[in-house]
């Protein structure tokens, strides 16, 4: 568990797909190949079967496409949430330039220091933003700062620290073990969160193909809403936040998701909206069904024990309310 909520906090998403430049020079590929060409080698070389015909690839091997986050901000007691995407805005069919996309983020992780909150961030985003960025000739100084002594500042390749968290090690302690692991959108779900709505993980790489960047893009953004909100639960369940600061947590997101809807700015974060509404509602309703059952349970159990003792009163050969007596107490 994390020892503090930092005063910036940005709980982040990336999504990335099979790169055919990084595929021709890791595999030294013909130029004569299509991207297309180069890309099925690609998933041949990953592993791929009829069943799982474009396996998740090494992501040194792969592109990434766009950063999502939910970035929140606390200063003199006031609370101020943003959501904020690289690139910014998408026409829908134009990917923004992966340097460039992997230099804002790192330069703004370098200066604002927020406590960085994923799910699997470490062994993953995180893994490709750094690979991508050093393969690209990205500097990020600032980001890669390691300070001598822990007050010092942040250390973003540290493990078990305050300002990089990652909810799926901190829910599983690591393990991998079918009994134990969990996905953000199951874990998100049985929290009353939105998980995977149409899209997941696996429809990256064909929206990509499709030039749907912006469908990328606003999926980005969800999964960047459910991280936060399961952040949020876990801070609750750690003490950060009392009962009614979680709530008033819960009523600021959802009156940022309404500002983008009625602006134009994201209209499209209605889906998320209603599905979230629809889980809360749905976990009152169940909550408040369960309180009822062990509210008759109890008054049926207490029912029970009363009748426990009238039935056993009323035994043949027993006189009700009386003790069996016992021998008399011998004489000298």
């Amino acid at each position: 568990m994390f020892r503090k909520v930092q005063p910036r906090v940005w709980a982040f998403d990336c999504e990335w797909t099979p790169d055919p430049i990084s595929g021709r020079l890791a595999y030294q590929l013909p130029d004569t190949l299509s991207d297309m060409e180069v890309l099925a080698e690609m998933w041949a070389r990953g592993g791929a079967t009829p069943e799982v015909p474009r396996p998740f690839l090494r992501t040194s091997l792969c592109r990434l496409l766009t950063i999502a986050l939910v970035d929140r901000s606390s200063a003199n007691g006031q609370v101020k949430l943003n959501i904020r995407t690289l690139p910014a805005a998408t026409s829908g069919d134009q990917p923004g330039d992966e340097a460039s996309i992997l230099s804002q983020f790192l330069r703004g992780v370098g200066q604002y220091q927020p406590q960085l909150v994923g799910f699997n961030s470490f062994n993953s985003d995180l893994l490709i933003i750094r690979q991508r960025a050093i393969a690209l000739g990205v500097a990020a100084p600032a980001f890669c700062r390691r300070p001598e002594k822990p007050w010092e500042g942040p250390d973003y390749f540290r493990r078990d620290n305050d300002c990089n968290i990652d909810l799926m090690e901190l829910l599983t302690g690591g393990a991998w073990d079918r009994g134990t692991r969990t996905s953000l959108s199951d874990m998100a779900r049985i929290s009353g969160i939105p998980g995977k709505m149409g899209t997941d993980g696996d429809d990256v790489a064909e929206l990509w193909l499709q030039d749907r960047i912006g469908d990328i893009l606003n999926y980005n953004v969800f999964d960047a809403l459910t991280t936060y909100l399961l952040w949020l639960q876990v801070a609750h369940f750690g003490g950060h936040f009392t009962t009614d600061e979680w709530h008033e947590e819960h009523e600021r997101l959802e009156a940022l998701i309404t500002s983008e809807i009625e602006s134009g700015a994201r209209p499209w974060l209605q889906l998320y909206l209603d599905e979230w509404r629809r889980l809360r509602s749905f976990r009152t309703q169940f909550a408040a069904g369960m309180a009822e059952t062990q509210a008759g349970t109890a008054e049926g159990d207490a029912s029970a024990a009363v009748g426990g003792v009238e039935t056993t009163a009323a035994v043949p050969g027993k006189a009700p309310g009386k003790k069996r007596p016992t021998s008399p107490a011998k004489g000298p």
